[in-house]
């Protein structure tokens, strides 16, 4: 699996254009039945705007794309907004986006542009992460083989888990799953084969302000 772009946390970001309020949701979700769920509840939120536009993009490959005008005109909302989205690379991810009309018509191109918009504040008030695969591993060592294993943790960008100080020192590494081998072999030469990287578990992360996500 290759790394892909999803929603760590929903945003919600608004755009005024000629007195007209677009206001954007933003949500993570795994499944068409999500995303109809979120949509159906914004619609009910915003009961009384002109418009709730919708679009969504489900699976790591864009397997599965909706997208709705609710009532604007053809392909000046839904698809715009589902462009955005496709552009972006994010996947599992539904946006709606809530039209309170100010009295001025916008045009084809003012909608498209206004929708557009709208999605782009939203994503801007979201938390986006890139999630990949990869390898939980641990390794026991000895106090005076620490500093040279942390030397090789941060030249590689290894994330440490977790650290144990006990008799002896336990790190559990996370690993990118195609660095994995490579990995093993960094360790096993640089303590001259004295200590073992583990495998303890597959999984799926990303990284946060920083901070690794597992999921």
């Amino acid at each position: 699996m290759s790394a892909y772009k999803c929603i760590y946390e929903g945003g919600m970001g608004e755009i005024e254009e000629k007195k007209s309020r677009f206001i954007c949701h933003v949500k993570p979700v795994e499944t068409e039945e999500e995303a109809t769920a979120f949509i159906n509840e914004k619609k009910k939120e915003y009961w009384d705007a002109r418009h709730n536009c919708s679009a969504f993009v489900i699976g790591k490959n864009a397997e599965l794309t909706r997208c709705s005008d609710d009532g604007e005109p053809a392909g000046t909302a839904g698809r715009p907004m589902l462009e955005v989205l496709l552009n972006e690379e994010i996947r599992n991810v539904a946006v709606v986006v809530t039209r309170y009309f100010g009295g001025v018509l916008l045009g084809t191109g003012g909608l498209v542009r206004a929708y557009q918009a709208a999605v782009k504040a939203g994503l801007e008030a979201s938390s986006i992460i890139e999630k990949q695969e990869g390898i939980k591993g641990s390794l026991c060592v000895d106090y005076t083989t620490v500093g040279k294993l942390q030397y090789v943790f941060e030249k590689n960008g290894y994330t440490v888990l977790e650290s144990k100080y006990e008799e002896s020192v336990t790190f559990i590494l996370l690993i990118p799953k195609e660095e994995w081998d490579a990995a093993v072999k960094m360790i096993t030469e640089a303590t001259m084969g004295r200590v073992e990287l583990k495998k303890e578990e597959e999984c799926i992360y990303g990284t946060v302000a920083g901070r690794a996500v597992v999921f």
